[in-house]
């Protein structure tokens, strides 16, 4: 059945960033606000995965051991892992994001207070907002990218993506995020792991 085929691409290329990373999202919100400023910068997700992982290593998860680091070490921090184009305007970003935390009473908070609370350094932007959001199940608007491949692969109902009983709404998000983003933008529908099926719904 084709329900179980979409299930199948969904387990192998759906699975969350935040449990990618080890991060409890719901629990860990700093940190997985974090890692989607990484993720919502114009680069490739391996090096904002390795970014992320830097900063962990290096004790830097929290809003305060930022900016104690300051703004040199997070420049160098970003340069090891690949920012090297995006290193002093990320940099500037994330400090002025964690300032901003801790005056505006934690990350808890502006997350209660909606998605307008939470643009709350330059150059944060839907994107960004979007993807932490995603993964905490809260409301927010699908990558274009989701919205392309499911279009194309029969996956919408109405202007929203479909949901199944048994597959998980946000893995299906980033499963369609991916196939959006790498197949169907480039036109690779040869080389696609979940090859259109035009005009047949599942």
């Amino acid at each position: 059945m084709e329900e179980n085929r979409l299930k199948k691409f969904v387990e192998k290329y759906g699975k969350k960033y935040s449990e990618m990373l080890g991060i409890d999202a719901r629990k860990e919100k700093f940190k997985w606000f974090l890692a989607a400023l990484l993720f919502g910068a114009p680069i490739r997700e391996e090096n904002a995965m390795k970014t992320y992982l830097l900063f962990e290593k290096n004790g830097l998860v929290t809003p305060e051991k930022i900016i104690e680091a300051g703004w040199d070490r997070i420049v160098s921090l970003l340069d090891e892992g690949g920012y090297t184009r995006y290193d002093f305007k990320t940099a500037d970003k994330i400090i002025e994001a964690c300032k901003n935390i801790i005056e505006k009473g934690g990350i808890e908070k502006l997350t209660m207070e909606g998605r307008h609370a939470l643009k709350i350094a330059k150059g944060i932007g839907d994107v960004t907002i979007d993807i932490f959001l995603r993964e905490l199940g809260m409301p927010h608007h699908p990558s274009k990218y989701a919205i392309m491949a499911a279009k194309n692969h029969g996956l919408m109902e109405g202007n929203k993506i479909k949901k199944f009983e048994e597959i998980d709404e946000i893995n299906l998000e980033i499963a369609l995020m991916k196939l959006g983003r790498d197949y169907c933008r480039k036109n690779k529908c040869k080389e696609c792991p979940f090859p259109c099926r035009k005009g047949k719904n599942l």
